[in-house]
């Protein structure tokens, strides 16, 4: 295999993931125009983005054995080609139970992508750390893009144009990755999907200890991420203080900062372990979010932000760590198992934090973050000073 066409498979990857959570992302903008012309509550449309991301997890874990029956190349076109087309169906929905139906599959066939590429990638990179890293850039790219441009055409031409925007993305690089990627073969063709389904295969795999401690450490840290992006501004806005703008542009510097460490930290998991880089990554968030809280000052609270995005970036460390023990024949169904768990459990970190934040106030909504950034750091220190082996 060329070094031109690693790259170009890597490219690609990354700008499939862009396409998916492009998306995603693109919908929040314009929820209050939604609500208006459905006439619906924002618990209703509260419901139906949970139900997207909760596909979206969900899809993690059959992306993966699709994959080993029918190949990579496959798998992650349907992903980006079906979020295409559910987005434009998503403009035209005429009423909001088909809103609620299209968005669940937007959010399913966009989970098809990524653990399909990071076994794709598996197969093409030895330095797995930095090519993950790069392919996950697509997510934060798409978290600076996606809001931006569907805030923009949602207040001029109405919110059915703002969420079609993925078309413009979408089609041009499905066309690319149909051009440009080699078919794959796929690891298991003949192994019905019914073999695959095994409870106890399932539960033996996720009780490993070196797939178990790195999942708690997983789910732990995505409660906090998923905390974060979807209340940050707001809790911005609401305890500190600052204007909708202010709380805008920091939440921009976030995704900045998680787009950037994605790269430095595959690469430095690469070069100096996973759970060390997995453990300053989390050290950071640890000691960032109380700034955020409770610091001085605006300095004070943007070190807080970047250090949050920093720690927030552990994802780009700790996926090479699940597929580093994995073998090659698990890697497309347990990677995909392992991405459901801990992307579905994940989920409640914006049911946890908003309950919290209601019940107890913002400074103990985003304490629990710190407490759970903290927690995994020490989890992560404990295994390696006592030699644990996890």
């Amino acid at each position: 295999m060329n070094w031109h066409y690693r790259y170009t498979v890597l490219l690609l990857c990354m700008l499939a993931f862009f396409v998916t959570y492009f998306a995603r992302l693109g919908i929040s903008p314009v929820v209050p125009f939604i609500t208006e012309d459905f006439e619906i509550s924002n618990t209703l449309i509260g419901v139906a983005l949970t139900g997207m991301w909760l596909a979206y997890g969900l899809a993690q874990f059959p992306s993966g054995i699709l994959a080993d029956r029918y190949g990579e190349k496959l798998i992650i076109l349907i992903a980006v080609g079906g979020t295409t087309v559910m987005s434009l169906l998503l403009a035209l929905s005429p009423a909001y139970a088909v809103f609620v139906l299209v968005v669940v599959v937007l959010g399913g066939v966009a989970g098809l992508h990524y653990a399909v590429a990071t076994t794709l990638l598996s197969r093409t990179f030895d330095d797995l750390g930095t090519a993950v890293g790069i392919h996950s850039i697509g997510g934060p790219l798409a978290g600076l893009v996606a809001p931006v441009a569907a805030a923009w055409v949602g207040v001029r031409y109405g919110w059915r144009p703002a969420v079609a925007l993925t078309a413009l993305v979408g089609i041009p690089i499905f066309a690319l990755f149909v051009w440009r990627v080699r078919p794959t073969d796929p690891r298991r063709p003949d192994q019905s999907m019914r073999d695959r389904l095994e409870l106890g295969a399932l539960v033996e795999l996720l009780s490993r200890p070196a797939i178990a401690f790195p999942l708690l450490i997983a789910m732990a840290g995505t409660y906090v991420v998923q905390g974060l992006l979807s209340f940050l501004p707001a809790f911005l806005v609401e305890f500190r203080g600052y204007t909708p703008t202010a709380a805008g542009i920091a939440f921009s510097a976030f995704f900045v900062v998680r787009a950037a460490s994605q790269v430095v930290l595959g690469r430095a998991s690469d070069a100096y372990g996973r759970d060390a880089v997995i453990g300053g990554s989390m050290l950071a968030g640890a000691i960032g979010l109380p700034l955020v809280v409770f610091g001085p000052g605006l300095a004070a609270v943007a070190g807080g932000v970047l250090l949050a995005g920093l720690g927030s970036s552990f994802f780009s460390a700790i996926d090479p760590r699940f597929m580093d023990v994995l073998s090659v024949e698990e890697r497309g169904t347990g990677f995909g198992l392992v991405r459901t768990v801990y992307t579905v459990i994940g989920a409640a970190g914006s049911a946890g934090v908003g309950l919290t934040a209601d019940l107890f106030g913002w400074p103990v909504a985003f304490g629990t973050l710190a407490v759970l950034f903290l927690a995994s750091f020490l989890a992560l220190a404990a295994n390696h000073v006592l030699r644990l082996g996890y």
